[in-house]
């Protein structure tokens, strides 16, 4: 299968926090890693799955070393988007054009 994508992908592994607001406006917030990702979007190893479309927030904690040994925490990005597939192994999500960079303290 020819591959399609238009960003370069990383196969990354960035502790995340995803917040999923279900349709009976009840608040759902899961902690999980990536497997992959791009500046278009990211694939999740998770055991839940999410309709196509449900809109979610993600939290990529980015646990470099240099950003704590400069400022003493962590670096966090904060990102709005959808899930545009849901598979046994996890979902992928696409990002909006909306995000934060701020810091994290563990």
């Amino acid at each position: 299968m020819k591959e399609n994508r238009k960003l370069e992908r990383f196969e990354l592994d960035i502790p995340a926090r995803l917040m999923v607001t279900t349709d009976a406006q009840k608040k759902e917030v899961i902690e999980l890693q990536t497997v992959n990702i791009n500046a278009g979007g990211a694939f999740l190893q998770t055991e839940h799955s999410y309709p196509v479309g449900t809109r979610v927030q993600l939290d990529l904690v980015l646990p470099v070393e240099k950003i704590k040994e400069l400022i003493g925490m962590y670096g966090c990005v904060k990102v709005v988007g959808k899930v545009a597939r849901s598979e046994s192994q996890g979902i992928a999500i696409i990002f909006d054009n909306k995000y934060e960079i701020m810091p994290y303290r563990r």
